[in-house]
């Protein structure tokens, strides 16, 4: 076991053991711990396997970057171990594994790693004929985790906040500017993404009581201010506009609007860069300190420390007084400077101290563990000597230098420079509003910070007029944090920039020597940062060896594009609550008494057809049919966008966004329309009526009422036409009564004349129909859409119970029956008319579907008009097209979608089919090849299971072809 003895500030709780399982093993954890940590207190030191090679991984940073100790949890795939709580009864394995973790077939790809350069997937494998084969192993190979598609849908909740004062980050800065802040007046949010506040103040001790002392100081007053909250264990995920923050935790999103912001998110620390760093046993610096001292844990046995900067030296004396042995501590650096006095004390320790020096390669024991270092003094150009020698270790501790958490900053708008005083990025220019502490803004010094965050705190409470501004920005530091080249090249490479790609040293050279010299050029060709720690701990190093390679100052290479989110964000936490908004109709009380059965139409809910006790469904939709095409039926139309356009010039504007004529539309007549974007694709259709010179009232389908209506409000605004558009989709009831009977049965409650000569088909009356308790106003039009006489009437919502209460009760003595979408489905296709969507797509055209005689091209302008005229120029690809299967054919019928095949290749589509008791046969619609529709041609589909049937080309309408029901012979 690697559990140290228990001490004051420990994260765990050593009364409270979890137990869990890893591959297949079980081991003991404590409440508080981390999966990593628990895994590393178990003697647990692979963690995982690399993406690229399958080499064993450890422990690297223990911050939310060890994307190389993913695990699977059940049904959670990815799950991040050095940041996820521990749960009881946890059965985790590791992802991106062939076999098990300990016999990973996948690391034979290690010993391949000559024949996979950077970039080979760009050369390689592109031939036509294997390709998919490459394909398919290599998205079976590059997976990480399992998705279950059946596991149970997890829904989170959003919440809403504002503050005056948003801090980002709950380290020593981020408190000290809360504090700041809360004294002028301010109402302040501090949100930090570890369990705990603290920040490195938690673990960046170095033996020194007194830094215990000021963070225990620190955290007592934060608690002690009533203007402070602190949210643990959630991370800002990213900036946006106007101080908008999304503040992501375990269980919910925070959308928090804040008056202004102070990013203290720190600074990550980076690896050095040298032979077989990514062994099991070397970390971070920090990865050890937090072991230490948040879970309790030993690091390793014996360590070389490898350093640039003081913390690295407070971090070999923390090892020290937690009894682990420290082989060697290594400077890069010529002398010690500022650390002169910890080294002292390491040396009074017995720790030999040898500045001027590198590792050149960790050397790999037996079990693939780290077993020692070879190091060597370095020469003048930075290079190491040829002169080397080895320390046995069990583990190697960088702390070479940090890499601004400066994500927010970028996407707020911040202008960055960096500066050579601490080799890093720092905010140049800040956006009104954001203010920058700490380490992220080049500030390192324990002291400095403090004072820094207690500046930031002051100016930001003062910019939403909380007192004055206090505070000037400090001096820079007095010594570089950062080590300007930590990185030694070696002949054999394996030296790691990118620990999520398996990048090397190499790789960079060669990804150059392409011509990706470019920092995003670079990133995309050699995947760099793309991992799942979008480069915490590689886009620094990659932008030096860039610079080195490029002969340029890292201000000139840049850095890439910090885009959301700063952590990855769980697709449950994003898409929040499950619920689906639905929309009903006035009618819906009516339809539950009738017994429908519900289905979705867009937002809306519909009633598919009306059940009838002891009858099946097609029974019941059958019968439906039936009673429209023998006596009458009545169906909620409703859900129909129904819009009126008021004005000298409603006229035009119906003449541009729609492609048929509507300027010459006689009053009390109506026209299908037919609308295209300006690709000359049908979007929607509907009927315009028009009721007055300047007046138009006109409906669209169920799922674009929203959609249309938002667009033709934005045509109108640029076209500046005299005329208003009015939205009446949930201001009106409507219904369509239909059948040969329906006249009678609407004669009986209006006084207006029905017959043909005075309501023409195709005509719109306004008039008065009787409902019980009186009468109410009505628009009537004489449509067709489902074949048979009949009438849409259009009444104020507040009246539509009525109405329908009325017509059911006068078709009583014609045996009435309400109809489904179902049943309108089928009758509108036995006349072959189209439905939006089902039988069109994203790019059909109004030619395609046999609307041409809809399309007036001789207008001056529509919308698609210069378009359909380029395609009326061009052979056309597919044509829409009635199909029909013989009378009494009783073999396999093709669903909707499934492939007409015409000599092997694909040459159509069936778009709608259904049996028609009417016609006593299959009909359908179905998108051909032009040479294959003309009627008469026998067309094969393609079943789902693969077996071919026949369908014969068939004219349409497949009912009533001359529409003799439309006149007053029939």
């Amino acid at each position: 076991m690697m559990r140290l003895p228990a001490s004051s500030g420990e994260w765990i709780d050593r009364s409270k053991p979890v137990e869990f399982s890893f591959e297949g093993r079980t081991f003991k954890g404590y409440a508080g711990d981390t999966i990593s940590s628990a895994l590393w207190g178990a003697d647990v030191r692979v963690l995982g396997r690399s993406f690229k090679y399958h080499r064993p991984r450890g422990v690297l940073s223990l911050a939310n970057h060890d994307t190389n100790a993913l695990h699977q949890w059940g049904d959670q795939p990815n799950v991040r171990a050095d940041v996820t709580p521990l749960v009881a009864g946890m059965t985790l394995t590791a992802v991106n594994t062939f076999g098990s973790l300990a016999g990973d077939k996948g690391r034979f790809l290690g010993k391949m790693a000559r024949l996979l350069p950077v970039g080979f997937y760009y050369k390689a494998f592109h031939t036509k004929k294997l390709f998919p084969m490459w394909e398919r192993m290599f998205r079976a190979m590059t997976g990480l985790g399992t998705v279950d598609l059946t596991s149970a849908q997890r829904t989170t909740p959003k919440a809403y906040d504002f503050c005056d004062v948003l801090v980002i980050g709950a380290g020593p800065s981020g408190l000290s500017a809360a504090l700041a802040a809360a004294a002028q007046g301010a109402d302040v949010v501090v949100v930090d993404e570890n369990a705990h506040a603290g920040g490195s103040a938690t673990y960046q001790i170095g033996n020194d009581t007194s830094r215990r002392r000021l963070l225990a100081d620190l955290l007592a007053k934060v608690a002690a201010e009533p203007r402070i909250r602190v949210l643990t264990a959630t991370y800002a995920a990213g900036y946006y506009k106007d101080h908008w923050i999304p503040l992501v935790s375990a269980d919910r999103m925070l959308k928090m609007r804040a008056g202004s912001v102070v990013v203290a998110s720190g600074a990550f620390e980076q690896p050095a860069v040298f032979r077989y760093n990514d062994l099991p046993g070397i970390m971070l610096a920090s990865a050890a300190q937090r072991l230490m001292y948040r879970y309790g844990v030993k690091p390793v046995s014996k360590a070389v420390v490898l350093v640039a900067n003081a913390d690295g030296y407070r971090a070999a004396l923390d090892l020290l007084a937690q009894g682990i042995g420290v082989a060697s501590v290594l400077d890069l650096r010529p002398a010690a400077g500022s650390a002169e006095p910890l080294a002292k004390l390491l040396r009074q320790a017995g720790v030999e101290v040898q500045p001027g020096s590198c590792i050149v390669e960790a050397l790999p024991g037996a079990d693939g563990l780290c077993a020692g270092a070879r190091i060597a003094t370095l020469q003048a150009d930075g290079s190491p000597s040829a002169q080397t020698r080895e320390i046995p270790c069990d583990g190697i501790l960088m702390s070479v230098g940090w890499a601004p958490a400066a994500n927010l900053l970028y996407q707020a708008g911040t202008r960055m420079r960096f500066d050579r005083a601490v080799e890093q990025f720092v905010p140049e220019a800040l956006p009104d509003g954001v203010f920058a502490c700490g380490r992220v803004n080049g500030v390192h010094e324990l002291e400095r910070r403090l004072a820094d965050g207690t500046r930031a705190g002051s100016h930001a409470a003062a910019s939403v007029g909380f007192g004055s501004p206090s505070g000037a920005a400090l001096p820079p530091e007095a010594e570089c944090p950062s080590h300007p080249w930590p990185i030694v090249d070696h002949p054999d490479g394996k030296n790691f920039v990118d620990f999520d790609e398996d990048l090397q040293f190499k790789d960079f050279r060669n990804a150059v020597q392409e011509g990706f010299d470019n920092i995003e050029l670079l990133k995309r060709f050699s995947t760099n940062g793309m991992g799942p720690s979008q480069g915490k701990h590689s886009n620094m190093n990659g932008l030096r060896i860039l610079a080195r390679l490029t002969g340029k100052e890292p201000q000139q290479v840049g850095t890439t594009t910090a885009r959301p989110f700063y952590h990855p964000v769980p697709m449950a936490i994003l898409a929040g609550r499950g619920f689906n908004p639905e929309r009903r109709t006035p009618l819906t009380s009516r339809h539950d008494a009738l017994g429908a059965r519900w289905m979705p139409a867009g937002a809306w809910q519909r009633p598919e057809f009306y059940q009838v006790a002891s009858k099946d469904r097609l029974t019941c939709i059958r019968e439906e049919v039936a009673a429209v095409r023998n006596s009458v039926g009545l169906i909620d139309v409703g859900t129909l966008g129904k819009l009126e356009v008021i004005g000298p010039q409603a006229a035009e504007f119906l003449e541009r966004v729609y492609t048929s004529n509507y300027a010459n539309l006689k009053v009390g007549m109506t026209r299908y329309a037919v609308m295209c974007d300006e690709s000359g694709v049908v979007i929607d259709d509907g009927v315009v009526a028009r009721l007055a010179e300047d007046h138009f009232y006109f409906t669209t389908t169920t799922s674009g009422a929203a959609t249309v209506y938002r667009e033709l409000s934005r045509l109108n605004t640029m076209w500046r036409l005299d005329c208003g558009i009015v939205n009446h989709t949930g201001a009106f009831a409507a219904m369509n009564l239909a059948g040969p009977k329906s006249r009678e049965v609407l004669a009986s409650l209006t006084g207006l004349d029905l017959s043909a000569a005075a309501f023409p088909y195709l005509a719109v009356r306004e008039g008065e129909v009787a409902v019980s308790g009186g009468k109410i106003p009505a628009r009537l039009m004489r449509v067709g859409f489902v074949g048979e006489w009949g009438y849409e009437l259009h009444v104020p919502a507040s009246m539509g119970g009525a109405l329908w209460d009325a017509l059911m009760t006068a078709g009583k003595v014609h045996a009435i029956r309400p109809f489904g979408v179902e049943a309108q489905r089928l009758l509108r296709l036995e006349k072959g008319h189209i439905i939006i969507s089902q039988d069109t797509d994203g790019l059909t055209t109004p030619l395609e579907v046999g609307m041409g005689w809809a399309v007036k091209m001789t207008k001056p302008f529509f919308i698609g008009q210069r378009s359909l005229a380029a395609i009326a120029k061009k052979p056309q690809k597919q044509q829409l097209a009635g199909i029909t299967f013989p009378v009494g054919y009783s073999g396999a019928v093709p669903l909707e979608c499934n492939l007409v095949i015409d000599g092997g290749d694909i040459a159509g589509r069936v778009t709608s089919i259904a049996f028609s008791p009417s016609l006593d046969r299959y009909i359908g619609l179905a998108f051909l090849r032009p040479d294959l529709a003309a009627i008469g041609t026998k067309v094969s589909i393609r079943l789902t299971d693969g077996a071919m049937v026949d369908a014969q080309v068939s004219a349409t309408p497949f009912y009533d072809p001359d529409n003799l029901k439309q006149k007053e012979a029939a």
